[in-house]
């Protein structure tokens, strides 16, 4: 647990604890230049643009500065769009990755959990270090462009430090949710002492590394803390004014009273619930009506909520006009790959015969890729940064290859985004105006550097862990 008589150690540990870890910098040309996207299918997710089948994308110095056929850009780097489905970067509201590395941790009889209490103690600053730029590499490959990064396991400032020098190097748009220690006391309250040190170290100025990263509290909530420490880690929040994000729950008893928390001044845009499955109609009212913003992870509400069906609440969500958002919660429950948490969505946002939902409007290509761009952005309070192709935004776009194997022959664009894209057929990413991803490659990260670092770190931890983690000999 981080207190004043450890700070100043653990201070000194974390330079040499990511010291000679692998970076994401290869050397590749990852400036932020000005670039013509030609010919493409522009899916803009922008209301007043909507989808144009054919149309140029101008990009000048990170910004998106113009949309429209046939733009006249002199002294742009022209990108082919031609048999391309362009797009605004997807958004993942929630995703723990500190743990990134040990999405294989899990087995029949040993699940998420399990190996979660076996494995979270174990992690130095060098482990997360590489666990959150293996993270950050593979949402790049897979066309994410911003993260929330859900830190609930900061076991020290050295760790802290180690994440956020991932974000550095990993050059994507992010919240750093400073969290608690994992498997500390329930009725000890964190101590923000370091949160304090980090926000004024890194975001003197509001964000950090060159505008991508800003700075927010991840805090237990009342499924791993006592009331009186909740209340405490809370009061320490609303003090500083940094967003907070709080788990909900999946199963009863419902641990999230929306009227009280409202009651308490707790709600509104700079809160986020996340998974919420229990959540009465009321709670849901409360939500849309204090614009409290909410992230739903739909592969862990199936995997780890163990009672009523998913379905139910999330079309409920919508009923009561709250904006969804996807995430992907952690490697070892779900791929934080958004093409297949959309496909999922849309193949299960059905009304549901029998329950409260019946006779609520499905769920339907547009609003499955609103939810994973626009709605995350806006759940991150970077609704006017990111989200959509509109001109003024930050360029965060993806190109998708539309005549690849599984896409062709082509047809409507926002289906052939949710009901058969993967990461796969991802040709080029923008990341702020910088190119990532070029040609199906990634070429802003030395990805066998990272994936050997990543299987180092792994190895030393299911050594230490011992049992069924244990390597082969």
């Amino acid at each position: 647990m981080i207190n004043r008589r450890t700070l100043t150690k653990s201070l000194g540990v974390a330079l040499a604890a990511t010291a000679g870890v692998a970076s994401a910098d290869t050397g590749s040309d990852v400036r932020r230049n000005r670039y013509l996207i030609r010919n493409g299918a522009v899916v803009t997710v922008d209301p007043a643009l909507g989808v144009l089948p054919r149309a140029d994308v101008l990009i000048d110095n990170g910004s998106i500065v113009a949309v429209g056929r046939d733009l006249n850009a002199r002294g742009a780097q022209v990108v082919d769009a031609s048999d391309m489905i362009v797009m605004p970067g997807f958004v993942n509201t929630h995703f723990h990755m500190w743990s990134a590395l040990g999405r294989n941790f899990v087995a029949d009889g040993f699940p998420y959990f399990a190996a979660k209490r076996a494995t979270s103690t174990l992690y130095e600053a060098s482990d997360v270090y590489r666990s959150v730029l293996l993270g950050l590499a593979e949402l790049a490959n897979a066309g994410v462009t911003t993260v929330h990064n859900w830190s609930n396991n900061t076991r020290s400032p050295a760790h802290a430090d180690a994440e956020l020098r991932a974000h550095r190097d990993g050059l994507l748009r992010a919240r750093f949710s400073y969290g608690h220690v994992d498997q500390m006391p329930r009725d000890a309250p964190m101590d923000f002492t370091d949160v304090d040190r980090v926000r004024q170290r890194y975001f003197a100025g509001g964000t950090a590394f060159g505008g991508l990263v800003h700075l927010g509290v991840c805090v237990r909530g009342l499924s791993q803390s006592d009331e009186p420490a909740f209340f405490a880690d809370m009061d320490a929040v609303l003090a500083r004014g940094l967003p907070v994000a709080i788990h909900a729950g999946q199963s009863p008893p419902r641990i999230v009273d929306a009227a009280d928390y409202e009651r308490r001044g707790w709600l509104g845009p700079r809160t986020l619930l996340c998974h919420y499955v229990t959540a009465l109609d009321s709670d849901m009212e409360i939500m849309a009506r204090t614009g409290t913003a909410f992230s739903w992870s739909p592969h862990s509400e199936f995997r780890l909520g163990n009672a009523g069906d998913p379905r139910d609440a999330l079309l409920r969500f919508r009923r009561a006009g709250v904006p969804v958002s996807l995430s992907s919660d952690a490697t070892s429950i779900a791929p934080s790959d958004m093409f297949e948490a959309m496909r999922l969505v849309w193949n299960t946002g059905i009304p549901w015969a029998g329950t409260p939902s019946a006779g609520l409007p499905e769920v339907g290509f547009a609003d499955v890729l609103k939810m994973a761009t626009l709605n995350g952005a806006r759940a991150l309070g970077l609704g006017d940064v990111t989200g959509s192709i509109t001109v003024g935004k930050r360029a965060d776009v993806l190109l998708v290859r539309a005549n690849d194997i599984n896409l062709a022959p082509g047809g409507l664009f926002e289906t052939t985004l949710v009901q058969a894209a993967t990461a796969a057929n991802v040709d080029t990413v923008f990341a702020d105006g910088r190119i990532l991803k070029r040609g199906g490659r990634l070429v802003a990260y030395d990805v066998d550097r990272i994936v050997r670092d990543a299987r180092t770190s792994s190895l030393r931890i299911r050594t230490a862990a011992g049992g069924i983690l244990t390597p082969p000999s």
